[in-house]
């Protein structure tokens, strides 16, 4: 294996049998390996008999470790890079660590597998030709409404990490950022025996999780569906007159989900265009 390169290699974000072969060959046979938590990934490494010394490299001290990491990558010793879990620099920490190895001319090479950002766009059901990642929600409730407000007009898919004990509060936030009735997915737990993917709009999942604690556990990835583009956005008469038709007959959600199939306009717009229709109708 050539010396001196820095390789950035995913491990499984729950499943072991998800580690691949290559990642194991180069995990045992370069120098040293840079943990985000040495512990925790010391039990991996266990796992596939890995006797290879390990470092931490953490966002509390990336920064000063890189000097030295870069200084025995030049001295051609090769290293490898992983956080806790699935693919590093994806809200983990490394970015410091490439930027500098790349400045003094060491070679960075990849070794892909897991990560939990495109496990979850996988298996949502939600379009993944195009999508942003924001990765974690600001903790505090104001700057985390203000980020989510100014994605609402986004179209592609949005999708985000967040802690178990915040996933209720972010939800509420995007209910209110977003509208009850915008589509999106929860994915926790993914690839571990608690697996769970469900698909449903803003508001229902909301009170979904509030009322299943288990849900309130885990490792957690929010999919939301992007806003709809100026042009779906319009309704004809001919739309407009199918609504309120089956909306007369049948209730609104329903009545909604037929139209759609119906005129091809997003469901969520034809049910906002009834409940409009109703507010002004008071």
């Amino acid at each position: 294996m050539e010396k001196g390169l820095l390789y950035i290699v995913a491990t499984p974000i729950g499943n072991l049998q998800d580690m691949t072969p290559r990642a194991i060959e180069v995990l045992k046979q370069v120098h040293r390996i840079a943990a985000e938590d040495t512990r925790r990934s010391g039990i991996l490494l266990q796992q596939f008999a890995i006797n290879t010394p390990m470092m931490a490299l953490h966002e509390h001290n990336e920064r000063v470790a890189c000097e030295k990491l870069v200084k025995q990558l030049q001295a051609g010793e090769s290293i490898a890079l992983i956080s806790d879990a699935g693919t590093p620099l994806i809200s983990d920490p490394g970015y410091h660590l490439v930027r500098a190895a790349q400045d003094a001319d060491c070679k960075v090479v990849p070794v892909p597998g897991a990560s939990a950002l495109l496990t979850a766009l996988s298996a949502a059901g939600l379009p993944t030709d195009r999508f942003i990642f924001e990765g974690f929600m600001p903790t505090k409730a104001g700057p985390r409404q203000r980020r989510l407000e100014a994605m609402a007009q986004e179209t592609c898919t949005l999708v985000y990490y967040e802690a178990p004990h915040r996933i209720t509060d972010t939800l509420e936030a995007m209910v209110k950022a977003f509208g009850p009735e915008r589509e999106a997915v929860i994915a926790r737990e993914l690839t571990k025996t608690f697996e769970t993917i469900h698909r449903d709009n803003l508001a229902q999942l909301w009170e979904w999780v509030q009322n299943d604690a288990n849900q309130q556990k885990g490792e957690i990835v929010i999919l939301v569906e992007g806003a709809q583009e100026a042009d779906e956005q319009y309704l004809s008469s001919e739309d407009s007159r199918i609504i309120e038709l089956l909306a007369s007959e049948l209730p609104l959600k329903q009545a909604s989900a037929l139209a759609a199939k119906i005129t091809g306009k997003k469901k969520n717009l034809l049910y906002q265009h009834m409940v409009e229709k109703g507010k002004k109708d008071k």
